[in-house]
């Protein structure tokens, strides 16, 4: 049985980052942690800024929002009642996650110009990292039920581990989060996945027995 306390672990390992990795007194990350954005932001060019963005709204609202509703959309109209909850929740998991740990730990952003006008306190975690593990992890982890073949699953999961690290490259990049951040956001994302499956093999359970 897979357990996924999401709600509540997801703020717990925050405060262990932002209270016990990162302070100058702590693990000695927080140096490391802010490293990897302030070189970013002193290599910027107009060409990564404008990738940058086109990861962005790959990671965010609409694109994700419109394509999970669609992915809906197609299962029900399939008849696939369980996958079409799966696409309808699974993003709706992560923000509510992101959202509580967010308001709950704040942490500062990078120390950088940051390319964005977004609330200063609200670095960890990266919620368009979050989002994208979310969605687009999980939409393999449906395709590959129905595709054969080890070469087409290892493109597909290829593909989907590139666009998240295109996102989470392009968060840290425009000085929204740091390193750690966006390690936070991928456990989000991961964890939403996990529950959405707990919850579909518990709804899909108790139809089983309904049926007998």
């Amino acid at each position: 049985m897979i357990r996924t306390p999401l709600p509540f672990s997801s703020p717990l390992l925050a405060l262990l980052v932002v209270h016990v990795a990162v302070p100058p007194d702590g693990l000695a990350l927080g140096g490391l942690d802010e490293r990897l954005p302030e070189t970013l932001a002193h290599h910027r060019t107009g060409t990564l800024t404008t990738l940058s963005e086109i990861g962005t709204e790959a990671g965010g609202s609409p694109v994700l929002p419109i394509l999970v509703g669609l992915l809906a959309l197609v299962f029900a109209f399939m008849r696939r009642w369980r996958l079409a909850a799966f696409a309808a929740f699974v993003l709706a998991a992560e923000s509510a996650t992101y959202k509580l740990t967010s308001l709950l730990v704040p942490r500062d952003r990078p120390s950088v110009h940051r390319l964005e006008d977004l609330p200063v306190d609200a670095s960890y975690p990266s919620g368009h990292t979050a989002a994208s593990v979310a969605v687009y992890a999980g939409l393999v982890l449906l395709l590959t039920s129905a595709i054969t073949g080890n070469l087409r699953r290892a493109l597909a999961w290829t593909g989907a581990i590139l666009l998240v690290s295109f996102v989470a490259f392009s968060r840290m990049y425009r000085g929204m989060h740091h390193p750690l951040d966006v390690i936070g956001g991928v456990a989000i994302g991961i964890g939403a996945i996990l529950l959405l499956i707990f919850a579909c093999r518990v709804a899909g359970a108790a139809a089983e027995r309904r049926d007998r």
